[in-house]
């Protein structure tokens, strides 16, 4: 597991080293200081995107990042592998939780079209426009939540090729028309380029 109290307090020890506040680390990658306060209470952590620039303003690397220390070589081989099995972790658990907010989204948005539909059709007494009303809120609400649920599922995880095992995510275009089967779904792997049914996996493989 990776500690991010642990990663916070690190976080904070480098950045006043440097003598910056907040503030102007926030600036560097223009982000708020609230973030960089959310970063060192642990409540999370640096993205992706900017850790390694992040890294070379406070003058450590990645895996000291991730352990919230600094390594000697004696150890750095056994942490690497550690940090990389937690970042693994942390990321399966995160796709996980998108796609049960995706079940969520979906159950909720489909109950409700369908009882407003059912609703509108057959309850007797109900004046036409009222169920006119209901027929096409219930629409609206399935229109909208779908295209929500199909983003979350792209970018959920990753899409296995049954070909080459390559793992990818797919643009939003190609999640939406895939031929599909729960969440498996027919499309072309950008790695082999062949055509297949493509598995929905929550980590990226080792290639």
């Amino acid at each position: 597991m990776i500690d991010m109290i642990k990663i916070g307090k690190f976080i904070s020890a480098c950045r006043k080293e440097k003598g910056l506040t907040q503030a102007q680390l926030a600036e560097k990658f223009g982000i708020t200081d609230r973030a960089v306060s959310k970063w060192e209470t642990g409540k999370s952590i640096p993205d992706a995107s900017i850790m390694l620039e992040l890294c070379e303003q406070l003058g450590i690397n990645v895996n000291e990042l991730l352990s919230g220390e600094r390594l000697d070589m004696t150890n750095y081989n056994q942490q690497a592998e550690q940090n990389m099995l937690a970042l693994k972790e942390s990321e399966e658990r995160a796709n996980k939780n998108m796609l049960f907010m995706e079940v969520v989204i979906g159950t909720i948005s489909t109950a409700a079209f369908l009882a407003m539909l059912l609703f509108g059709a057959f309850v007797p007494g109900l004046a036409q426009g009222w169920r006119i009303a209901l027929c096409v809120a219930g629409f609206i609400i399935f229109a909208v939540s779908m295209p929500v649920c199909i983003k979350i599922e792209q970018t959920a995880g990753y899409y296995e090729c049954p070909h080459c095992k390559h793992t990818f995510v797919p643009s939003l275009k190609q999640t939406y028309f895939a031929q599909h089967m729960g969440r498996t779904r027919k499309m072309v792997c950008p790695h082999c380029h062949k055509k297949g049914w493509c598995k929905k996996t929550l980590t990226k493989n080792e290639e």
